[in-house]
């Protein structure tokens, strides 16, 4: 008898996996971050030192790296502590020798296709790290660390993964980062009564498209079931902050308005290139939102402290539905015009989308239904159970169209076992949605990286009218 009450407070000892851990670890999600690391030179990095590396830095920043989820008698999923053979985790890719940089390139890309479908075992803390030591057209060599999300959200895997990176200039200084302007709800302004109105408004669209309507099926939505558990396909680009930056000073804009009315644009474009007429069809994105109050990364130490309110560890977002503007006729592709009025249609068009776009992310900033909804959630949660709320958010985020979110990088190069990072960008694995768009922000640059269900969306082709996009709203404006 003593034996069992000792176990069950062990059991109740057990750090409790936070709410949106449970939801992107069951039966509708496993949702996982792959943080892919251009390197600069040859990957040369000894077995030994990696050990050490991971042991005394990754390993020891939080204890989730060295647990396993448990479902305890109570039902509730918690953190167990385990032994981690380092040797299960890290991974090494496989090619034929002496091939040519675009041969590894094409390798490459169907390797992250094939990580992205894997699912963690159970038995295992979940994380691994792929490292793939052959040269692509952007670098020298990848490392790609793969990252279970009930571990936590991009704000915290960030924090993590940065402790084992050094500054390259002098390692003896601390990585800084860009000035992050806080917006708060309500900050767009129109009063209380339409903060009041946008924020009834959000939570109907909210709920309409988890219970009764759900997105047009488009060049972007297939409307299947499973998607997430498929392979993905990815595409990258950059752009220059500084330029994104001219745009937004010229038109009064956030970085946010330029770099998502941008994305939104691309997509539209695509819609209409590959099905003219669905360009009108009703798309909605998903834009995920970091609930903490932040203006840069907190060491991993700070996060655990009860004190640090602001950027507590875990998983502390929320997300609202953005309906991507409709495109103008024509749809700033110049189908309509003909001669020298073409480009002048084309410009005109990107900026009053882009315009549009920015009308719509007002709204959303002067409505608190960020905050309510995952109350909402929670709720639900305590009165149908943590499966029931794992369907429910799966439903909210199947039912639209695209999900779109960004995370803050270093402003200067980095270092990871003494090889330069000339590249950073993120993708996800395991989104009931057929496109993903993720942003990190490095050494001056967005890098937007698009991540589609492999065969139905071509990424290449998003990633073009995407470049497109952007390159008619900085002719417009600069």
């Amino acid at each position: 008898m003593v034996g069992m009450e000792e176990e069950e407070e062990e059991e109740q000892r057990r750090p409790p996996v936070s709410p949106f851990g449970v939801y992107f670890n069951s039966s509708s999600i496993s949702l996982a971050v792959l943080a892919v690391l251009e390197i600069e030179e040859p990957i040369n990095i000894p077995h030994s030192r990696l050990v050490f590396l991971l042991d005394t830095l990754l390993l020891r920043v939080h204890p989730r790296f060295s647990s396993v989820i448990v479902t305890g008698k109570d039902g509730e999923q918690r953190w167990k502590r385990v032994e981690v053979n380092l040797k299960d985790h890290i991974k090494t890719a496989v090619f034929p020798e002496n091939r040519s940089p675009e041969y590894y390139e094409e390798r490459f890309s169907s390797y992250l296709s094939e990580i992205s479908a894997e699912l963690f075992l159970g038995n295992r803390p979940l994380w691994e790290i792929h490292f793939v030591k052959y040269p692509t057209t952007n670098a020298a060599g990848n490392v790609v660390f793969k990252i279970h999300h009930a571990i936590g959200d991009g704000y915290s895997l960030m924090a993590a993964l940065l402790s084992c990176f050094k500054r390259s200039d002098d390692p003896s200084l601390p990585l800084t980062f860009p000035d992050i302007r806080i917006r708060r709800s309500g900050d767009a302004g129109g009063g209380k009564k339409a903060a009041a109105f946008n924020t009834v408004s959000d939570l109907w669209t909210s709920f309409s498209k988890t219970k009764l309507l759900a997105d047009d099926l488009s060049p972007v939505r297939s409307g299947e079931t499973g998607v997430g558990f498929r392979p993905i396909s990815a595409a990258t680009m950059a752009f220059s902050l500084d330029q994104i930056k001219q745009i937004k000073s010229k038109l009064g804009m956030t970085v946010n308005d330029v770099v998502t009315g941008t994305v939104f644009l691309g997509t539209r474009m695509y819609m209409k290139e590959m099905e003219p007429g669905s360009e009108d069809a009703e798309t909605t994105s998903i834009v995920v939102l970091n609930t903490r109050m932040l203006r840069s990364y907190n060491s991993v130490h700070d996060m655990m402290m009860s004190k640090a309110t602001e950027s507590p560890w875990g998983n502390h977002f929320a997300f609202l539905h953005v309906g991507l503007p409709k495109l103008m006729v024509g749809g700033a592709t110049g189908n309509d015009d003909n001669g020298g009025r073409q480009e002048s249609t084309m410009a005109r068009r990107s900026l009053e989308f882009l315009k549009a776009t920015q009308k719509v992310i007002q709204k959303k900033r002067s409505s608190v239904a960020v905050h309510l909804n995952g109350g909402l959630i929670q709720l639900y949660r305590k009165l149908r159970g943590s499966e029931a709320a794992s369907s429910y958010v799966y439903w909210a985020v199947k039912n639209t169209s695209m999900a779109i979110t960004n995370m803050i990088g270093p402003t200067e190069k980095m270092t990871l076992a003494d090889h330069h990072v000339k590249g950073l960008y993120f993708l996800l694995a395991g989104n009931p949605q057929n496109l993903t768009v993720t942003m990190v922000s490095y050494m001056g640059q967005m890098r937007v990286s698009i991540g589609t269900e492999k065969g139905f969306i071509d990424p290449n082709k998003l990633k073009s009218c995407i470049q497109r996009a952007f390159d008619l709203i900085l002719n417009s404006t600069c």
